[in-house]
């Protein structure tokens, strides 16, 4: 954790198999959902969310409860792996534009998806949060606390309806590349 900044850490086993998991956290529609009632997304790109976010920014309109302007906020993703690759994250560094958002000076969110090591199918996911804010980070980690919490509730009662349909999750990117996207039961 860095100097002067707040931490919120979460790990579950969430009821779905890792791979389904990964490409679930990948997914507009999925942080849509996990943030919702709470906060509405809108994307701020010509075209709107992608079916998948890919590494680089996505810039988004945030408002609480789907009405109050909360700001703009710039989602910059990045990928890795751990552990020979049985570890995937996804790390958002991005930052705040606007509005009430710009009190967060420092963001950098992890999301960590790998086998449950009890051998269930299951997914192990890990979920970090380091934040600052201008002026007073403590009394804002009240809030993300239970905003992660949330999110948290929403990730565990959506993991059992992801799954990966062969033939109608892939997608062929144009480099010829595939990936999927998670689906519902």
């Amino acid at each position: 954790m860095q100097t002067g900044g707040m931490r919120v850490l979460l790990k579950e086993i969430l009821d779905c198999d890792p791979d389904a998991a990964w490409r679930a956290i990948r997914s507009p529609a999925v942080l849509r959902e996990v943030s919702s009632p709470l906060f509405a997304l809108e994307s701020l790109a010509a075209d709107g969310f992608p079916t998948l976010w890919e590494p680089g920014e996505h810039e988004v309109l945030v408002k609480g409860f789907g009405l109050v302007p909360a700001g703009r906020h710039v989602i910059r993703l990045g990928v890795s792996s751990r552990q020979h690759g049985t570890v995937r994250i996804l790390r958002d560094t991005g930052h705040p534009g606007s509005g009430p958002l710009a009190a967060v000076t420092h963001w950098d969110h992890s999301m960590a998806i790998s086998a449950d090591p009890a051998g269930t199918g299951k997914t192990l996911y890990r979920d970090q949060l380091v934040f600052r804010t201008a002026p007073a980070t403590p009394a804002a980690w009240p809030a993300f606390w239970a905003f992660w919490q949330w999110r948290m509730l929403q990730l565990k009662r959506l993991a059992p309806s992801w799954r990966f349909d062969l033939g109608a999750d892939i997608l062929v990117a144009p480099s010829g590349e595939t990936d999927a996207v998670p689906s519902r039961k």
